[in-house]
């Protein structure tokens, strides 16, 4: 799934040299939680509510409260931005982008074109809103995963027998992290499957069934 299929285009920015009480007023504003922070129009850091908010003195401050939005009204958003940007494009996907979050431990990444222009971003909330999509919950109640062997075939061999029963297939997610050498875990999402029981007594006595749930999101 590319990027800019899941990214957020109209942007609200904010100069480095703003403060950061400025910052903080534009994301309360607009509903956001993440500012990406330009120079000259281009591209230097992100800033995120998190940040704004270890910026802040604690509540235990002696300042009152004009003293302290005189302090805040002085500290720029440059200050306190993280020193490291990691960026991704367009064209890469959604994955890669989850991927880039997890390892860096951060919660958005801003999307450039190629001359490194601010192009969009991408945020952890469009992550789970397309992994949302693709997992096909929306679409079909029944989840059911198996560890199967990993060769041409076999998950064919599950979904022929899921059809043969009248079910639809709404989606098929594959892993290996926690699977056997040469196995995989397999996640399917059906729908109109005639008889059940019928379906997972097949089912069982050729594969390994790891779970079978239904749940739904209204």
């Amino acid at each position: 799934m590319p990027v800019e299929n899941w990214m957020s285009k109209d942007l609200i920015t904010i100069d480095e040299d703003a403060s950061i009480m400025k910052a903080s007023k534009l994301m309360k504003q607009n509903d956001i939680q993440h500012l990406p922070v330009l120079k000259k129009g281009r591209l230097v850091g992100i800033v995120s509510d998190r940040d704004l908010k270890e910026a802040q003195p604690s509540k235990a401050t002696t300042l009152d409260i004009h003293e302290m939005y005189y302090l805040l009204d002085k500290v720029s958003v440059k200050s306190l931005m993280p020193k490291s940007l990691f960026t991704i494009t367009a064209g890469e996907t959604v994955e890669k982008a989850a991927a880039v979050m997890l390892k860096q431990k951060i919660s958005a990444l801003p999307v450039v074109d190629a001359q490194g222009a601010l192009a969009g971003i991408i945020t952890k909330g469009d992550i789970f809103r397309a992994f949302v999509s693709i997992s096909g919950i929306r679409q079909a109640e029944l989840a059911m995963g198996f560890e199967l062997e990993d060769r041409p075939g076999s998950i064919a061999e599950v979904t022929n027998a899921i059809r043969a029963h009248g079910g639809r297939i709404a989606s098929i997610l594959t892993g290996y992290e926690d699977a056997p050498t040469n196995f995989r875990q397999v996640y399917i999402r059906a729908k109109e499957v005639k008889d059940e029981g019928a379906l997972f007594k097949e089912l069982e006595s050729k594969y390994k069934v790891l779970y079978r749930i239904h749940d739904k999101v209204d």
